[in-house]
């Protein structure tokens, strides 16, 4: 384990959220709670919405770099395989916003559902590492947290869709300035709370990978 890498993937984390939180200040005329974190890059702060992807692209790789020398078992060597190609993804999203249609939803389908993907075999096969037993029960709560985002983002998405179609008769080609009466807003929040999640992951490993290699 390298403990440089697992410091900046700690710090890159940080400041990916610092980031996000950020953006609720400077661009409030994006309502949270169903307005989707991409979104930000239509408003005059575009620019912190990028510099968020590429912090949380870093963190992702620093923390592939961190538990590289722990990848001892095929999984693993996929997991930390796959949790390279996450970070392409969201460091992807930096260069090629929501106005790039086919780039951005491939750095979204690779960072989103990428990472869960890797979050799993990580922390799955680093517990069955001695070295890791103290930390087995941190890493799968926090690896399960990442694909429970992922459902809870699908079904918030899916209710905006219905109440929309319940309501207004269709979906609207822009998002109006105000949801609608009756229209249930949340994915947003899921959207945020994704991110969050992922980040929580990333900083879990690398911390316990800081404390494994200083002990």
């Amino acid at each position: 384990m390298t403990l440089p890498a697992g410091r900046v993937a700690i710090g890159a984390s940080a400041a990916a959220l610092m980031l996000l939180a950020s953006l609720h200040v400077l661009s409030p005329e994006f309502d949270p709670s169903w307005r989707m974190v991409s979104e930000y890059a239509n408003g005059r702060y575009g620019w912190v919405l990028s510099l968020m992807f590429a912090a949380w692209g870093v963190s992702s790789w620093a923390l592939a770099g961190a538990i590289w020398s722990e990848a001892r078992t095929t999984l693993l060597k996929i997991g930390l395989g796959v949790l390279v190609l996450a970070g392409l993804g969201e460091a992807m999203a930096a260069a090629f916003d929501i106005n790039h249609d086919e780039l951005h939803s491939l750095a979204g389908a690779l960072g989103m559902l990428g990472l869960p993907v890797a979050a799993m075999l990580i922390s799955v096969n680093l517990g069955l590492n001695s070295r890791w037993c103290l930390a087995k029960r941190t890493l799968l709560w926090t690896a399960n947290l990442t694909w429970l985002s992922v459902v809870l983002l699908v079904v918030t998405l899916a209710l905006l869709m219905v109440t929309f179609n319940q309501v207004e008769g269709g979906l609207p080609t822009q998002p109006p300035e105000v949801l609608p009466t009756g229209v249930i807003g949340l994915v947003g929040w899921a959207n945020r709370l994704l991110v969050i999640v992922y980040c929580v992951w990333v900083i879990a490993v690398a911390w316990e990978s800081t404390k494994l290699r200083t002990a």
